[in-house]
C-alpha cells in the first residue's frame, strides 16, 4: 500500500513540476494562504486561541483584543520561522542540529529567550502521552543520533522520511518548549527539499495526530503516523489544482 500510495504522491508532484513556475500572481496568493492556514493550525494544535481570522489580522501586526501578548508573538514567529525554512531550501542548506536550534530560535522570540535554541536541561513529560521522553541527560546524545540516522536515510521517499524525522524528534523532545512548531516545521522543510508542498496538521485532526505519535513513540511502529502523513500530503496539493484550475491526474 506505502509503495503505491508514494506513486501516488509522485504522480501528482509531477503534475506539479509541469507546470512551475508559477506566475508571481499565483505564487503570493498560495504563498499568503499557506502561511496564514499553517501559523494557525500549527499554532492552535499547542493551544494559542487565536481563531483563522484573527491570526490573518495578527499577521498583519494588528493586536487582538483580549488575546495575549504570546499569542501574538507565536503567529509573528511561526511566519518568520517558514520564512526562514524557505531561505534554507533556496540556499540548499544541509539538516543540521545547528539549523534545528535556529528554528526553535524564532518560534520562541520574545516568548522564553532564555530557552530559545537550547536543549532542554530538565526531564519532561508530554502531556496525555504514554511515551516518556530520555532523561535530559541523553539528549545531546539523541540529537546526534537523529542527525546520524537522518544523514544514512537518503533511500526513503521524501514523505516518509519527512515523517520519521518529525516522530523521532517530537520522542527526544530536546526543547522545554516549542517542540511541536519545530517537529512540523522540520517535516516540511523536509518535503520541500524535495519538491513537494507543505502539509499541515489541521487542528481538528489533532487527537489523531497525537494518537499516531505516541503509537509510534510506544511501539515504534511508524505506520499509522505514515497513513496519516500521506493523506496529509496528497491534501497539500489540493490549493494549486484549485488555484490553477486544474484536476488532479
Amino acid at each position: 500500500m506505502a509503495v503505491q500510495t508514494f506513486a501516488k504522491l509522485d504522480r501528482l508532484k509531477r503534475q506539479l513540476d509541469a507546470v512551475r513556475p508559477l506566475s508571481p500572481e499565483v505564487a503570493r496568493n498560495l504563498h499568503e494562504d499557506l502561511v496564514l492556514r499553517w501559523t494557525y493550525h500549527s499554532n492552535a494544535i499547542e493551544g494559542n486561541t487565536l481563531t483563522l481570522k484573527e491570526t490573518r489580522v495578527a499577521l498583519e501586526g494588528i493586536t487582538i483584543g483580549g488575546k495575549t501578548i504570546r499569542e501574538h508573538f507565536e503567529v509573528m514567529n511561526h511566519r518568520e520561522a517558514i520564512l526562514f525554512i524557505e531561505d534554507v531550501v533556496q540556499n540548499r542548506e544541509p539538516l543540521s542540529e545547528c539549523l534545528i536550534r535556529s528554528i526553535h530560535r524564532l518560534i520562541l522570540k520574545n516568548i522564553d529567550d532564555e530557552h530559545a535554541g537550547e536543549y532542554r536541561k530538565v526531564n519532561v513529560t508530554i502531556a496525555g502521552a504514554v511515551h516518556r521522553p530520555p532523561d535530559a541527560l541523553h539528549v545531546q546524545r539523541s540529537m546526534e543520533e537523529l542527525m546520524n540516522w537522518y544523514d544514512s536515510a537518503t533511500a526513503m521517499h521524501p514523505v516518509q522520511r519527512a515523517a520519521r524525522l518529525h516522530v523521532d524528534f517530537v520522542g527526544i523532545h530536546p526543547f522545554i518548549d516549542g517542540n511541536g512548531r519545530t517537529a512540523r516545521l522540520l517535516m516540511n522543510l523536509e518535503l520541500m527539499k524535495n519538491g513537494f508542498p507543505p502539509l499541515i496538521v489541521p487542528m481538528e485532526r489533532r487527537l489523531e495526530y497525537y494518537e499516531a505519535l505516541d503509537s509510534a513513540h510506544t511501539t515504534q511502529d511508524y505506520d499509522r503516523f505514515l497513513i496519516l502523513s500521506i493523506d496529509l500530503a496528497e491534501a497539500a496539493f489540493d490549493p494549486y489544482w484549485y488555484a490553477l484550475g486544474l484536476s488532479p491526474d
